[in-house]
């Protein structure tokens, strides 16, 4: 017998095992497809922050994620001897004009006080960049020490790694065991909308490209919607688009060129690195557009942990710590709007 079965070997459960096993609690994993099999296998991992104005709960909650990143990455690689490919290496934006401007230096005042002092939110010219810069109207941008990056497929296989070195099973079928965590993506949002007969959540198709360009350990960019994210294997990953209606959840299509070629517009050092992956997957977004967390809303007794949606990686930390406060320990630390409820 194990104490915990996490159903889902995303991002989210990955996260919720290795935080259970490390308080001493024995856990299996169940999958068919095995880790990363879906949207958490993507490619992109930008792990950018909220802007910091109109505070609430849900840009408390990923601001203290974020902060926990390095630790939380740094001991799952230590013990799987993989690279997530994690840094906290910052992000730029570029200012598109006055207006822009003005917004972007009253954030900074108060990303000084929201943000603790722990990370930094300030305008700074684009001459001081060089070529990594994005194309700034203004020759101004935006740069923020709070954003990090990883490779969301290289980070599941060092969680993955990680558990299975402390002997956990991961496997594409067993019993369900102890209590019972349901961290099963999109598809579990689509069978809460069946058993509820009311829209709970849905799969958004993401689109990105990955680019032969070694960027070094430059900052991310993020402009014209797109995150343009330096990885530590010497590429450059680019996306994604955002499709509520999709024939197929793997395909890529003219929507993937669209952003390829917005992408090298927008960022003229990657116009002649060639493409050596193009991707698709489905991501969970609930109808709250929050995680949704905590016990399980049509199973007494068991829980849920699901609609990471773009923030998935960026929450994890945080999302894995709540959660095994309240698996193992009856501590209920979940955000009122992240909460099931909050989603019906």
């Amino acid at each position: 017998m194990v104490d915990l079965t996490v159903r889902g070997a995303g991002i989210f459960g990955l996260s919720i095992a290795w935080a259970c096993l490390r308080r001493g609690a024995s856990v299996r994993i169940i999958d068919p497809g095995g880790p990363g099999a879906g949207a958490s296998g993507g490619i992109v991992g930008a792990l950018a922050p909220h802007v910091p104005e109109n505070w609430n709960e849900k840009k408390a909650f990923q601001f203290e994620s974020l902060m926990m990143a390095e630790e939380f990455w740094g001991g799952v690689d230590a013990a799987s001897g993989l690279s997530s490919g994690y840094a906290r290496l910052g992000r730029l934006q570029p200012i598109a004009d006055e207006a822009a401007l003005a917004m972007a230096q009253a954030r900074a005042a108060s990303a000084a006080s929201l943000w603790k002092g722990q990370a930094i939110w300030r305008v700074i010219s684009a001459e001081q960049v060089g070529a990594w810069a994005p194309q700034s109207p203004t020759g101004l941008l935006i740069e923020d020490s709070l954003s990090g990056r990883l490779h969301p497929r290289k980070a599941c296989a060092s969680l993955a790694a990680a558990l299975t070195a402390r002997g956990v099973e991961i496997r594409p079928m067993a019993e369900d065991e102890g209590r019972i965590v349901h961290a099963t993506g999109w598809q579990g949002l689509l069978e809460l909308n069946d058993a509820s007969r009311r829209p709970m959540g849905n799969g958004v198709k993401g689109q990105a490209a990955l680019f032969d360009y070694d960027a070094g350990d430059c900052p991310q960019l993020f402009a014209d919607a797109l995150h343009i994210v330096p990885h530590a294997d010497g590429t450059v990953a680019v996306g994604s688009t955002s499709e509520r209606d999709f024939a197929s959840p793997d395909s890529t299509d003219g929507a993937l060129d669209d952003v390829i070629f917005r992408a090298q517009q927008a960022f003229p050092v990657l116009r002649d690195a060639p493409i050596l992956e193009r991707w698709a997957g489905v991501r969970p977004r609930s109808r709250s557009r929050a995680p949704m967390l905590g016990q399980h809303p049509q199973r007494a007794g068991e829980f849920i942990a699901n609609g990471g949606f773009k923030i998935g990686f960026g929450m994890a930390p945080k999302v894995a710590q709540v959660m095994a406060d309240l698996i193992l320990e009856g501590r209920d630390a979940i955000p009122e709007g992240f909460r099931p409820e909050a989603s019906l």
